[in-house]
């Protein structure tokens, strides 16, 4: 076979590696319960990725949202900042969570650069907790039992498959 011939199918062949790899390779942010992915989003600009969550707090029956980022190199979720109406039982308020401000009605502590490896969220009782990413809404309220784990985490898109 002549030297034109062979590069010709290895020079496509090795494009196909190279896309297969980037693409298994990327990071996605999963969200999963015990069945399974829920969904598996591609991060396409990590240091920019982030997405949040609403719900109505069980004690103050007001909204809250919460605000995270992923950090790309540490495959982290950090939560910047949390949007709420009224003090309540597990809301920020000292001075050591964050910049306290005022947006409307709403109160606001933001800088808060809160990291963890994952995130674990559990749909309840009126709680209409809602994960936003983008333009997606995932009203996990409605889409898994009351009560059942949900876990947000970051990883590579392979990481779906179980092998």
């Amino acid at each position: 076979m002549s030297g034109k011939k062979v590069a010709a199918v290895l020079i496509p062949l090795a494009a196909i590696v190279v896309f297969l790899c980037w693409y298994f390779m990327r990071l996605c942010l999963f969200v999963d319960t015990a069945e399974g992915h829920l969904a598996v989003i591609p991060i396409n600009d990590a240091y920019e990725f982030s997405f949040r969550t609403r719900f109505i707090h069980s004690v103050q029956k007001t909204p809250v949202e919460e605000f995270f980022r992923v950090d790309a190199d540490t495959r982290e979720i950090i939560l910047t900042s949390t949007r709420y109406q009224s003090f309540g039982v597990g809301l920020p308020f000292l001075m050591s969570d964050g910049s306290f401000s005022r947006d409307g009605d709403f109160l606001v502590m933001s800088d808060m650069n809160r990291r963890m490896p994952e995130l674990d969220l559990r749909p309840g009782v009126s709680t209409q907790l809602t994960l936003y990413v983008g333009e997606e809404e995932f009203p996990l309220y409605e889409l898994v039992p009351l009560g059942s784990l949900v876990r947000v985490h970051v990883g590579k898109f392979y990481e779906r498959f179980d092998f």
